[in-house]
């Protein structure tokens, strides 16, 4: 692009990295400074040609990118962008980015840190010695053990294979569903779902959130996963239908959950908060300053590319570049 800068709004806080970022190259717009956000569109509906989204709270439908009637591109913070209609986005020429990679060893550390959690009851264990309690008595023996069990990973993209090498290193069998075979993985395939938390004892879900993937862990495949059964939700709150879980938890037709998303974050269900035999995270996958000062530089990165015409570097497969003519 040539002459005065491209207009960009900012969806989202003042991160220093993007704003750093965007600043010298884009005329960025603040929406969240905005006492009126509606007449602050608006007034720059018809100039804004990219959206820079740092807060995934914001919906981005149809409806709203219909309002920015020369927009080309949306560059999203995180991996999953299910708050995005990139379906939509991609039949009406608008490029979709968002930040895979650089987060996948984070959130693949995470993930086994709240495995081992919730089958060793860690965090059970730090409340006990804070409570004063081991002065009275030892800690109770965990009933669950990492030990002969077999993990199921659903969903094996970038993350899934970084946790399943971490699940190798630990000697643990790992088998997986997805909507497809891998080509280059070694595990075993299920291509139903329910069939494969039938033979494991472990689910790890790891899959995008979104109309495709809404409720996909129900009650049958809770009922399926059985009695020792353990289940890690580290995708979105979506996948998993909570009130089923909540009730396999409390019947326990399950053993455990250890569940770093929710239906409706930040609110927990208070069955869940009230349940002892779960861990739950606060949606911390990839809370490191360090991955996510990454996640930002590559939202960065992305606009400043388009702003350069070039092509972006993490399309979302909804909207492949070059993009369809409008």
């Amino acid at each position: 692009m040539t002459g005065e800068k491209p207009d960009v709004m900012l969806i989202g806080s003042k991160k220093p990295v993007i704003v750093g970022g965007l600043e010298p190259a884009v005329t960025l717009h603040h929406l969240f400074d905005a006492k009126d956000q509606d007449a602050f569109i608006k007034s720059l509906a018809d100039k804004v040609r990219a959206l820079a989204v740092a807060y995934t709270a914001n919906k981005i439908d149809a409806n709203f990118m219909q309002r920015f009637p020369k927009l080309d591109q949306i560059s999203s913070f995180g991996v999953g962008y299910d708050h995005i209609d990139a379906k939509w986005a991609g039949e009406h020429g608008i490029i979709v980015t968002n930040t895979p990679d650089v987060l996948n060893e984070e959130v693949a550390d995470t993930a086994l840190g709240l495995l081992l959690c919730t089958i060793r009851e860690f965090p059970q264990a730090d409340r006990y010695v804070r409570a004063g309690k081991w002065a009275q008595a030892h800690y109770p023996l965990t009933k669950a053990t990492l030990r002969n069990r077999t993990v199921g990973i659903v969903g094996l993209g970038r993350i899934g294979k970084a946790i399943a090498r971490r699940l190798e290193a630990f000697g643990i069998p790992v088998v997986y569903h997805s909507r497809n075979p891998q080509p280059d993985a070694k595990y075993k395939y299920y291509p139903k779902l329910i069939d494969m938390a039938r033979d494991v004892d472990t689910l790890m879900v790891i899959v995008p959130g979104g109309a495709a993937t809404q409720n996909m862990v129900d009650r049958q495949v809770l009922e399926a996963l059985g009695p020792n059964g353990i289940l890690i939700n580290m995708a979105r709150g979506s996948v998993v239908d909570e009130p089923a879980l909540i009730e396999a938890l409390k019947t326990r037709k399950i053993y455990s959950a250890g569940l770093d998303v929710f239906a409706n974050e930040p609110q927990v269900p208070k069955e869940l908060l009230e349940m002892d035999h779960v861990v739950l995270f606060p949606h911390l996958g990839s809370s490191t300053e360090v991955t996510r000062a990454a996640m930002d530089q590559l939202v960065v990165d992305n606009i400043l590319a388009w702003a350069a015409g070039k092509p972006p570097l993490t399309p979302v497969p909804e909207t492949p570049y070059p993009p369809k003519r409008r």
